[in-house]
């Protein structure tokens, strides 16, 4: 590869996009007819979700329409093979847009039957219908995110069938289970293809894409990168400052770290080389800060809203408890830009080279309204279908305030085209894993792997959160992150409520980690996808990630032994559904204070820099007293701000000596 510092071709980060996120690789065909299809068909998608959250139908109709409708557009737009990309839309194609139409016709048609004449119990039509409805939901994922979910679901899916034979262990043993249980649990209930994950996504996960759609189409991605460089262009490494702003406020929209990081990197990274970042370094910051947006409120790309439903906390108390530890992360990530400026004597950008602060106010600024918009809905706990729909009203009322975002009927019709368009991985995701939801509902295999997980971890808790924290990484690298969370929460999760930790905890807990697998190698997506901007390498690219999300791998432990971090009260579901119920505030100030003085404790140790370089030892100690910060205990607080004290101490003596 050619040393390329100042840009990036928009071919190469097209590749780059394609290359590691699957879901990037659509069809290029030029066929009117195809492309007016997938266009009416995307609207309509759309405005049925709109349609839907004021005039709600049966649940599994709704559902089953979300699914099927997403099938066909999946089939449309996305190729078999990557290899077929430039070939339009082929017979086989055509024949699985059949299938999947037929699937949610035939529910349609049925329902009432099902529901009261049948009782749900299948009959031979059902089990066909069923089983080619999920033969489109298996390749229809597959096309969007790769085999590794499909493989994941097969297995689920062949268990029921073998778990009654003689070479399963004992402990795998289950009652005989023919095609009428398995397939009529996928297909015929809420509780398989159309389970609370897939009602997530109709009711939750769909309109907030859409929103983030509707945000894009007038310039919101701009108004972040703008901001972020007028508030800090010109500090000390501004341009890794701006990545980290821009790519957190863009990742807690939009969700897609590996999106995010192409997007925005394509900006971001070239400036972060021209400053003097090394280029492994600067795909770390993009990466670490975009999947990072994943866990920023207000939004939360769309992990939260599948916790707000398994969990049943209302989605505004999910987003409260998530803020410090979230703000933690991103203090961790960008302390560590600092310290290796400080370091490498790096400077920032010209003032007069950067965008001012009250033009980019006076230009965009306004499109922060609905954001402040949607927070408030949040706070008077309005339905979080109600909030987003609203949003986008308001949204498309104040871009009309400026030219430069102004919408037209044509920018509204693409925007919902987009909003449809993108919702389709997550659409597919969320169906692909109802099987995993189904079969696990249908045998006992989630308390099998509940009650193996709390055997291997030998009633020690930290032993127990470490074999969780693995098994949410493991299945993190190979699947997206919404999958790997109902995955871990399905199973995972449960082990910790042996502990009699909150619901709420142990589920924010698998969380992170299922999302921080992006960043981790062997397989750190995000990581490698700055890597491809940056042209650097992968794996170091990976490992500095790695470490610049150092924190994002402490904060978990630190909130499940000490839930004030959350700033709520973990220990009631009931309350934490309806409003925003404090802990003492004291506790709330002390763990926040210790917190961020560990945070960037790590962070000075980490890079071996706080206003001098440290050598070996100092660093350690710093390390040994950031940890005691961390650990919630009053004791050790005291040690370790004794600690971090003498060594910040000494190191400003240096630096002015």
């Amino acid at each position: 590869m050619n040393e390329q510092t100042s840009t990036v071709a928009q071919p190469s980060a097209e590749q780059i996009l394609e290359k590691y996120d699957r879901e990037s690789v659509t069809r290029q065909s030029n066929n009117r007819f195809t492309k007016g299809l997938i266009s009416l068909i995307a609207v309509l998608y759309s405005l049925f979700h709109l349609y839907i959250t004021f005039f709600p139908m049966p649940t599994l109709l709704q559902r089953a329409i979300h699914v099927g409708v997403g099938l066909v557009l999946i089939f449309l737009i996305y190729p078999a093979t990557q290899q077929s990309r430039q070939k339009g839309v082929r017979w086989y194609d055509w024949l699985l847009v059949l299938v999947a139409a037929a699937g949610v016709l035939y529910l349609i048609n049925q329902y009432q039957a099902i529901m009261t004449v049948r009782g749900g119990i299948p009959n031979h039509l059902d089990i066909i219908m069923s089983v080619l409805t999920v033969i489109a939901v298996l390749e229809a994922t597959r096309r969007v995110t790769g085999w590794v979910l499909i493989i994941f679901a097969l297995i689920f899916l062949i268990y029921p069938f073998i778990s009654s034979m003689d070479f399963m262990p004992d402990r795998l043993l289950t009652r005989p289970y023919d095609l009428a249980d398995v397939f009529g649990q996928l297909y015929l209930k809420t509780e398989g293809l159309y389970s609370s994950a897939t009602g997530a996504s109709v009711s939750f996960i769909f309109l907030f894409i859409l929103f983030g759609a509707f945000l894009a189409r007038s310039g919101m991605g701009q108004l972040f990168n703008d901001l972020a460089m007028a508030i800090a262009g010109d500090k000390q490494g501004g341009p890794a400052k701006v990545a980290v702003i821009s790519s957190g406020f863009m990742g807690s929209i939009n969700g897609a770290a590996v999106a995010n990081v192409v997007s925005t990197g394509a900006f971001t990274i070239p400036l972060m080389k021209k400053v003097g970042y090394h280029r492994n370094f600067a795909g770390a910051v993009e990466a670490s800060a975009s999947v990072g947006g994943q866990i920023l409120p207000p939004i939360m790309g769309a992990s939260a809203f599948i916790m707000a439903e398994t969990t049943g906390v209302s989605y505004g108390t999910i987003a409260l408890a998530a803020l410090l530890p979230a703000l933690l992360y991103y203090l961790g990530v960008i302390s560590q830009v600092h310290f290796r400026a400080g370091k490498l004597n790096l400077k920032g950008i010209s003032r007069d080279q950067l965008p001012q602060l009250k033009q980019v106010m006076k230009q965009r600024g306004h499109m922060l309204l609905p954001i402040v918009a949607l927070v408030w809905f949040l706070i008077e706990a309005m339905p979080i279908a109600y909030a987003a729909c609203y949003t986008i009203g308001i949204t498309v009322l104040v871009s009309q305030l400026r030219k430069e975002t102004r919408m037209g009927i044509k920018d509204i019709i693409a925007a919902l085209e987009d909003g449809a368009k993108q919702s389709l991985s997550v659409m597919a995701a969320c169906a692909v894993v109802g099987i995993v939801i189904g079969v696990v509902n249908l045998t006992s295999f989630g308390s099998i792997i509940t009650s193996s997980i709390v055997t291997l971890g030998a009633g020690s808790l930290f032993l127990t959160l470490f074999l969780t924290m693995l098994a949410s990484m493991i299945l993190g690298m190979g699947l997206p992150s919404i999958p790997a969370y109902i995955i871990t929460a399905t199973m995972a999760a449960p082990a910790l409520a042996t502990f009699g930790i909150p619901v709420l905890v142990a589920h924010m807990f698998v969380f992170y980690f299922g999302i921080f697998a992006n960043i981790t190698p062997p397989v750190a997506l995000a990581a490698f996808a700055g890597a491809g901007i940056a042209q650097g390498d992968p794996m170091k690219t990976g490992w500095q990630s790695l470490r610049l999300a150092l924190a994002g791998f402490i904060v978990p432990f630190m909130f499940v032994y000490n839930p004030n971090m959350m700033m709520i009260d973990t220990t009631d579901v009931a309350v934490m559904a309806r409003t925003f119920p404090l802990p003492h505030i004291i506790d709330i100030i002390s763990v926040t204070c210790s917190s961020i003085i560990g945070v960037l404790g790590l962070s000075a140790a980490v890079e071996g820099y706080f206003k001098h370089p440290m050598n070996g030892l100092q660093r350690l100690i710093l390390a040994i007293g950031s940890f005691m910060l961390i650990v919630p205990e009053t004791i050790t607080d005291i040690i370790g701000i004794v600690l971090v004290a003498i060594i910040i101490f000494f190191n400003l003596r240096q630096h002015k000596g």
